[in-house]
């Protein structure tokens, strides 16, 4: 075929598909028009939506960010010095400080409250509602500091980190509320569970200690055997030992 030929050939076919390519718009101009009209509109929710989480995000974080810096304020007894790390002005009672502890987490207690309920699902929020859950321990409100960490563990997902920590927060609150029977049962649970952020023997002496309070010296006394044979190089370990001695005893 001669090159001549050969090209009329090509611009024929090029007209060709032209053609069909119109007929096919022209067929199917309004679904296309929807299709293109839909995705925009997707598009533009999801834009929408990305800017807003990143909005609520960055007030949530600073709602955190304010009840975290009255959380964390220094607390100064009354008549402490102005020595090494302890500012002159703190010593004398300035502004942003706390002669005791309980003055302190009651202080952080309503911006801690105000950023979880804020933006309850944010992690802002999560993180926030959980520090609230320690305060609430903290000053012996337990009833309240429970609910706080279930909270903590259903928004945050049971099997998230912080699910986890707030199941290990509300043990230790029933412990202290003389819960024992609740405490040993999520100590127990979570003492066999498969996780690599939370460490086995630091819920292992929990569970023990709580076996000592209720009375139960054989389970105690497994229980600290436990930490010795499978966690030798624990920091727990030392006290486990010593435990194990007084139960001789």
């Amino acid at each position: 075929m001669k090159r001549k030929e050969r090209r009329h050939l090509k611009e024929n076919e090029l007209v060709h598909s032209i053609e069909e390519a119109r007929e096919f718009v022209d067929t199917y101009k309004r679904p296309i028009s929807g299709v293109v009209i839909g995705l925009v509109v997707v598009g533009l929710s999801f834009l929408g939506f990305t800017i807003y989480r990143q909005q609520t995000q960055s007030r949530g974080s600073d709602l955190l960010a304010e009840a975290m810096v009255a959380l964390n304020t220094r607390v100064v007894p009354a008549g402490a010095q102005g020595q090494g790390e302890v500012p002159a002005a703190a010593a004398l009672g300035a502004t942003g400080t706390f002669s005791t502890e309980e003055a302190k987490l009651s202080a952080a207690l309503p911006k801690l409250k105000a950023a979880a309920e804020a933006y309850p699902n944010s992690s802002a929020g999560i993180t926030a509602r959980y520090h609230m859950a320690g305060a609430l321990a903290a000053l012996g409100r337990h009833q309240d500091a429970i609910q706080a960490f279930d909270e903590v563990a259903k928004r945050s997902g049971s099997n998230s980190l912080y699910g986890r920590m707030a199941r290990l927060g509300k043990a230790d609150t029933q412990a202290h509320a003389g819960q024992l029977d609740a405490a040993i049962t999520t100590w127990k649970d979570m003492a066999t569970a498969d996780t690599e952020d939370v460490p086995v023997d630091a819920i292992l002496i929990e569970l023990a200690r709580a076996y000592v309070q209720k009375g139960n010296t054989e389970e105690a006394r497994k229980t600290f055997t436990q930490i010795v044979d499978k966690h030798p190089n624990s920091p727990y370990s030392s006290e486990a030992r010593a435990e194990l001695e007084n139960l001789k005893g």
